[in-house]
């Protein structure tokens, strides 16, 4: 009789054992590359709820690392502009910190948004300024990123009327402007494979991944006739504003970064946001602002092309 009970116990233990490695297989997994991360190089499998890093279906959540809790968690492949490392609207940021802050940048200037010794992302600030306002309003209409000898431009082109059916998305890698198929997760690959471009959506959003060093989601979006309204920003009827909507997940960024996003994820930041206030702003404009799209001028710049080459 015992016997069969320990048989019965063994073969239910040896379905179970079948049953999770079948459960695992079906299921991506994710390694932590940051190498300052408790969690470096362990794998963790994805969740059942987004078993896949890179879903069939555009709606579907993704399966992502946290390598400081060391989980594996599921979000949607576009930007949350309610998440860390986010940029949008007039532009909002939410720090590494988890603060929320807004920049107080000119329009048609550029600005050091992450500067480390291995790399730099620009952005670029288009915008105008109504009547009896003392600032400007603006948005990021592009992004430019430096990265070992290699420069990387992702802009929103300037329409008139937005149709959200038709691709507003253009591209450079050193220089030379490139097209991207359109179609959902459609790809593009650079030469030595340092840096990868994905469609999250047919068009208009895409996952850009810097080997080892970055993640950006970003999505090109209008000002709408709503927001216009709300926020009087005057917007006229020959530009609809479309702008960046944008989401970085750094991978291999060092503790004295630096840059408007970048210095939140310093291990010493201290925030200088006014608690209680309903847009608190922080400035830094002559710190971090840089003559170009791909210059890594500004004051507290870290990047230098120079000497990653000599590396």
């Amino acid at each position: 009789m015992k016997s069969i009970e320990m048989r019965s116990v063994l073969l239910i233990t040896v379905y179970f054992i079948i049953l999770a490695i079948g459960v695992a297989s079906a299921q991506d997994s994710v390694t932590c590359v940051r190498r300052y991360s408790k969690c470096f190089l362990k794998r963790l499998h994805c969740p059942a709820e987004c078993p896949h890093t890179k879903p069939s279906k555009s709606k579907n959540k993704a399966c992502y690392l946290d390598c400081n809790k060391c989980e594996a968690f599921c979000r949607g492949r576009k930007p949350s502009c309610n998440g860390l490392g986010s940029g949008c609207y007039d532009p909002r940021f939410i720090g590494g910190d988890g603060v929320v802050f807004y920049f107080n940048g000119k329009r048609d200037n550029h600005y050091a948004l992450v500067s480390d010794r291995s790399m730099q992302i620009n952005a670029r600030f288009i915008g105008l300024r109504p009547q009896n306002r003392t600032r400007d309003f603006t948005w990021i209409q592009a992004l430019g990123l430096m990265f070992d000898s290699r420069t990387f431009t992702v802009e929103a082109k300037r329409v008139k009327t937005w149709n959200e059916t038709t691709d507003h998305l253009s591209f450079t890698l050193d220089g030379t402007s490139f097209q991207l198929r359109e179609g959902y997760l459609s790809k593009w690959n650079s030469e030595d494979d340092t840096l990868l471009i994905e469609r999250t959506e047919r068009v208009n959003s895409l996952m850009i991944t810097v080997n080892g060093v970055a993640e950006i989601s970003v999505t090109v979006v209008p000002v709408t006739e709503q927001d216009d309204k709300i926020h009087g920003y005057n917007i006229p009827k020959d530009d609809c504003f479309a702008h960046l909507e944008v989401q970085f997940r750094f991978l291999g960024i060092s503790q004295e970064v630096e840059g408007v996003l970048g210095r939140t994820y310093r291990p010493d930041y201290v925030s200088t946001v006014k608690r209680g206030v309903e847009m608190p702003v922080v400035g830094g404009a002559d710190k971090y602002e840089t003559t170009s799209l791909l210059s890594s001028d500004c004051k507290l710049c870290l990047f230098s092309p120079s000497q990653v080459a000599n590396a």
